[in-house]
Formats: C-alpha cells, structure tokens, sequence
C-alpha cells in the first residue's frame, strides 16, 4: 500500500495533534512533519516535499491564506484548509479554494470527532480521495467525440444544471464569469458545501460575475439570466405550478440522502419537468452523487456532459456518469465555457 506524507500545518499544538492522530489511525498516510506557522509551512513544503498538506486558516507570523498563494506559485502541492463555520471564515475559506485550495474541513467537527466515527471516516476518506486522484491513471480513459460531431445543438434550452463536489468553487469560477449579463436561460448550481456556505459562495460569484447570482429560495420563480446556488444543508427541487417553474427548498432528508444538496434529487425533480430542454454539466467532485440523476436526464431526453479527468481534482462523480453510460460529452474544464454555448447556438 503507498503511504502518503502530510504536511500539518496549525498554530494550535492541540489540533496539530487532533489532526496527527487521525491520520496515524490510517495507514494510508504518515505526518511528514508540521509546521506552526505560513513561514514555517512554506519552507517545509519545499523542504519535505509532501503529498498533502492540511493548513490552518488564521497564524501569526504568515496566515494560511497568504501561506497557500506562495505555495501554489513555488511548490503546487494539494492543500486542504481547516476552516471554522463562522461568517469571516466563510469567506476565507472561500478566498482559499479561489487560491488553489483543493478542500475544507470544519475544526469543530475535526475536534468533536476523533475516534473513528462517520466524520473522522469522512474526513481520512477525503484526503485519501484528493491524494489519489493525483496519481497517474492506470485504467484507460473512455474517449467520447467532440461536442460538434456527437451532439445535436439545442436553441431551445431552458435550463442549465451544474453539478460538483470537491474542486467546485474554482471550476465554478472558470466557467460562470464568462456568460454574459443578458444570458437568457437560467443557471442552477449544486455544490456540496456545509450549511452556511453557500450563501457566502453565491456572494462571492455575484461580485466577479456579469449574471446575477443567488441562493435558490423555496417558493421563487425560476427566472432567465440568473445563476442559482442550492443552498446547503437543504434538498433543492423544481415544481411546476399553473404553469410557472418555482423552487421547492426544504430539509426535508428524502430516503437518508448523505449530501445537502444532492445533485441527484434536484436532477430527478428537474427532468420531467425540463425533458429535452435540460442540459446537465458534472464537474469534479468525489463519490457518484449525480451518477442516478443524469440517468432521469437521459431518460426524459435531455443532455450531460462531463469535465474530463484531465482537468478534475477529483474524477468521481464525472466518471460515475460516464462509466453509467450518461455522458454526450466530456470535456476539459476550460473548454466547457465554448463547449456549452456551442451547443446553444
């Protein structure tokens, strides 16, 4: 089994050996040193060269967000942020996956959960998914044909549905501030985030986008020209009331789904009412969610398409749907922008 090295990076000695001793429970992984500081963590990460590295937010000396942006330019390395829940560091973490950061994860859970129960799991889970999936693939990648040849263009779209997991933000950010202000089908987007991160992630891509963007609220018309982030922590579905589209948001847990929002629930409920006016983008994430939900896509008539492995942090839930047999098309993520807009034409 390859082992892999982390790099521990926290001021506080307390979560420098929280996180040490969940990594030690699992033999994928060795601490390969710690750093107490963005200093600290900037000459190590050259020095030791680590597979992963954990990095607190808030530091003296050199905080975890500047600490990050000097890695990522001398010495790219995968990076998770250890986050807190709170508004401001909503926002930093944010700034972070913006910066090159692969994923968060929330210090009150690493510090309530240490021993072996579903978020420790979780948590080791995750990284070793980030790790991994940075190795080279041994498995053959599926080729699909070009958008032009396989895929008929539909000028009579009405909705666009994003879905993505770990890797999101930033390729949310590729692609959603290159459509135009007067884009005129609307724009639903299903990241897998905790409760209370998306209302901060949808006013952060307000600020840098030319389409207006919000968190979908439960009674709302689904309207033209607006970009709409399910909001977590709740399922997200469409209902079709005296002819009018609106968004039913509730928390409803619908059969034990694990994530809130699950891309597979809003897809199940957007299919039958979109049918072949649906066009459904999976972008990187870990795990399948999205995999079922694409099949309602296919099955009303609609279309999917895939970011390639190439260009993911995670190839999971793009190769669910591909592997299932879902996928029209799959494409590196800075063609996807072109490879949308083609199809509309």
């Amino acid at each position: 089994m390859k082992q892999y090295g982390v790099l521990v990076v926290d001021d506080s000695a307390f979560m420098r050996r929280a996180i040490s001793l969940m990594l030690e429970t699992d033999p994928r992984f060795f601490v390969i040193g710690i750093a107490r500081n963005g200093v600290d963590a900037v000459d190590k990460v050259k020095r030791l060269k680590p597979d992963l590295v954990t990095m607190d937010i808030e530091m003296p000396e050199m905080n975890g967000l500047c600490a990050l942006e000097q890695i990522m330019k001398t010495n790219p390395v995968p990076v998770v942020m250890i986050s807190s829940r709170t508004g401001e560091g909503a926002q930093e973490t944010l700034q972070a996956l913006s910066l090159g950061a692969v994923d968060f994860f929330l210090k009150e859970n690493l510090i309530r959960n240490q021993n072996g129960d579903d978020q420790s799991i979780d948590f080791l889970q995750r990284l070793a998914g980030i790790v991994e999936a940075k190795l080279p693939s041994v498995i053959s990648k599926i080729k699909l044909p070009e958008m032009e040849v396989s895929i008929e263009t539909n000028q009579n779209t009405e909705l666009i549905f994003i879905g993505c997991s770990t890797g999101g933000p930033k390729a949310l950010q590729t692609i959603l501030p290159c459509f135009p202000k007067d884009f005129p089908i609307p724009i639903v987007i299903a990241q897998h985030m905790p409760p209370g991160f998306t209302k901060h992630l949808a006013e952060r891509f307000d600020s840098i986008c030319q389409m207006e963007v919000q968190e979908a609220q439960n009674g709302k018309e689904v309207k033209p020209g607006t970009i709409y982030i399910c909001p977590s922590g709740y399922q997200t579905r469409f209902e079709k009331i005296a002819g009018t589209i609106v968004f039913k948001v509730d928390d409803c847990d619908l059969v034990n789904e694990l994530y809130k929002p699950s891309i597979d629930i809003t897809l199940r409920s957007a299919a039958p009412i979109f049918t072949d006016k649906l066009l459904s983008i999976i972008l990187t994430g870990m795990g399948v969610d999205g995999a079922k939900g694409c099949g309602e896509v296919k099955k009303y008539n609609g279309k999917v398409f895939v970011e390639s492995e190439e260009s993911c942090t995670v190839y999971g839930m793009p190769k669910a749907v591909l592997e299932a047999g879902f996928a029209d098309g799959q494409f590196v993520l800075s063609q996807m922008y072109s490879k949308i807009t083609s199809f509309l034409l």
